[in-house]
């Protein structure tokens, strides 16, 4: 059964990724060519051809690679959903408001950071899984299978590290806006513009909120408790996104190590070229020695048959010359 196969396609405008198959009517099948190139995308264009070592099978492979793409699109609707729900805590002014908003934002950071691990672990899954690949017949490190399986996780893991570096802005854009409203506060009450370490000392202790209280007191009692409730729970709301974006900011740390690390691997092309060459190198090795070793036999083996035709001439003649 020969397979033909169609572009497989790994970009980042979020297209899936396609392998398709069809039969033909030999048996096996393994890689006859592979393009591909990694500025930024993967475009990786496969053709199958007959073949017996059955070694290469990338239909497990690409279906992981779908899972794990789907589960950026769901990361990256969810910093969408973050970045509307910070531009909307800027508009509402009522405690209620302010809880329900918090509690979706804390929902949404929790599902992303959770969304984030996942990934990671998947990706370290197919890691293993290309790693016990090399170990097949002509899927060694370098080779055309090994090169297609290595680029295209790698640039899993970089869209991975764009989203990460997504919501690592939204963190710092938060903690900065956060910082700015402290600043403001502060210079209401007192009338002096604070320096860095006293805005720091006010966010970490919370004592901002005091300022405030004390400047709403003196418009009046009425609206008090209300706007003290929203300010604690802006407050808390920041305190805790900050929290959660810090712990997914350290697992995008990590990524961009490993992204740097496979980066320098693929970025080498000197390696890729030289490894390549030692594959073509080893197979016209092979093929030298086979056409050697087939012309050796073919030797001995007439040599054989003359030898054992002088034999039967020495046996047979003096008998046909006696008659």
């Amino acid at each position: 059964m020969a397979l033909t196969g169609t572009r497989v396609v790994d970009e980042k405008n979020g297209q899936q990724i396609a392998f398709k198959t069809g039969e033909g009517n030999q048996q096996g099948n393994s890689f006859s060519g592979i393009r591909g190139r990694t500025d930024g995308s993967t475009f990786v264009d496969v053709e199958m051809s007959s073949a017996t070592t059955g070694g290469i099978n990338l239909d497990k492979f690409f279906e992981d690679v779908e899972g794990i793409k789907d589960e950026l699109k769901e990361m990256e609707r969810l910093q969408q959903r973050l970045q509307q729900s910070n531009e909307e805590s800027k508009t509402i002014h009522n405690a209620k408001a302010v809880k329900n908003l918090r509690s979706r934002m804390d929902s949404d950071v929790s599902t992303a950071l959770k969304k984030a691990k996942l990934i990671k672990v998947r990706l370290e899954a197919l890691d293993r899984a290309n790693a016990a690949n090399r170990s097949l017949p002509g899927c060694g490190p370098g080779s055309s299978s090994d090169r297609t399986r290595t680029s295209v996780v790698s640039g899993l893991r970089k869209k991975l590290q764009d989203s990460m570096e997504g919501f690592n802005k939204l963190r710092e854009q938060i903690s900065g806006e956060y910082r700015e409203t402290v600043e403001r506060r502060y210079y209401t009450v007192t009338g002096e513009k604070p320096d860095d370490r006293t805005v720091d000392v006010l966010i970490s202790t919370g004592e901002s909120e005091t300022f405030l209280q004390k400047a709403i007191q003196q418009q009046g009692r009425g609206q008090v408790m209300d706007t003290i409730s929203e300010i604690q729970e802006r407050h808390d709301a920041v305190k805790d996104m900050q929290r959660s974006l810090e712990e997914l900011h350290q697992v995008f740390l990590d990524m961009a190590v490993l992204v740097e690390h496979q980066g320098e691997q693929l970025n080498d092309i000197e390696s890729q070229v030289a490894r390549a060459n030692s594959f073509v190198r080893g197979g016209t090795a092979q093929l030298h020695t086979a056409k050697v070793t087939q012309k050796n036999t073919r030797k001995w083996t007439c040599i054989a048959i003359i030898l054992l035709l002088i034999i039967i001439l020495v046996i047979v003649l003096p008998i046909v010359l006696k008659k």
